[in-house]
């Protein structure tokens, strides 16, 4: 069965995804993608306008701002695992996860299934590879924080399920996803896709993580939780304001590890 990680590219976080796509490679044996706005809107996927508002990216369609450039791009996920895939596959096509680009996976040897240990992200896929019934995955947060900036400046939008979409998990064999076209992703509303509209009353299709699997950087407060991938939601630790927030020193060492490299 295959498996494929779609990770979001914003030029304004490319330190950021650098060091996702890194953690990513090194704790999978997934194929890594990357989806970059320039390039879906180049092959047709993505057709939606969007404008700048006071120096901020807002969505036409929604009337609202972007915080990223793969805002909304990131349903695209399933579509790009298919068409690298290729046309002629035959047999399951497995499962796509898409991750933000402010993630960090962390090298855990998970122990998660027949007691035997696996990279991080490939106990992620034992996981929901046994859920075929399911049509998603993700932690099912309940995260409403308070309006106002995050980032460098992005404001801080609230909708259904925040933070639901920002690691999520598709079943590319699951019938109720053909509802997820091209179409739908450049007509409705943003905050639509984000509660995962073309799964309308089928909550049920809908698996829950444990919360290890996104866990929210001064948001997840579960006790005796070892994250398996930390999301800085609200700024990655080279932005003011968040330099010692949790789990920045490792941050930073994978960053210094990635400039070494270079």
């Amino acid at each position: 069965m295959r498996r494929t990680i779609c990770i979001g590219y914003d030029p304004r976080e490319d330190e950021a995804y650098r060091v996702a796509y890194q953690s990513a490679r090194e704790c999978s044996n997934a194929e890594v993608l990357t989806i970059k706005l320039d390039e879906v809107r180049e092959k047709g996927l993505y057709t939606r306008k969007h404008e700048l508002r006071d120096g901020r990216m807002y969505d036409v369609i929604s009337d609202a701002p972007m915080s990223t450039e793969f805002a909304i791009s990131r349903f695209l996920t399933p579509e790009l695992a298919r068409r690298h895939q290729g046309p002629n596959h035959q047999g399951e096509r497995g499962w796509a996860v898409f991750m933000d680009c402010d993630v960090l996976v962390r090298k855990i040897q998970a122990n998660e299934a027949n007691n035997r240990k696996r990279p991080t992200l490939e106990a992620l896929f034992n996981i929901i590879e046994q859920q075929p019934f399911f049509a998603m995955a993700c932690v099912k947060h309940e995260h409403n924080p308070p309006p106002g900036l995050k980032m460098d400046g992005q404001l801080q939008v609230l909708y259904a399920r925040k933070n639901w979409s920002s690691v999520m998990a598709f079943n590319l064999d699951h019938v109720n996803n053909r509802d997820l076209t091209i179409k739908t992703i450049n007509k409705v509303p943003g905050r639509d896709l984000h509660r995962f509209c073309w799964l309308e009353g089928r909550d049920d299709l809908i698996y829950g993580l444990d919360p290890k699997w996104n866990f929210l950087v001064g948001h997840s407060v579960y006790r005796g939780i070892q994250p398996h991938i930390v999301h800085f939601t609200e700024g990655v630790p080279t932005m003011p304001g968040y330099e010692n927030c949790d789990y920045a020193d490792e941050w930073r060492a994978a960053v210094a590890k990635l400039r070494a490299i270079v």
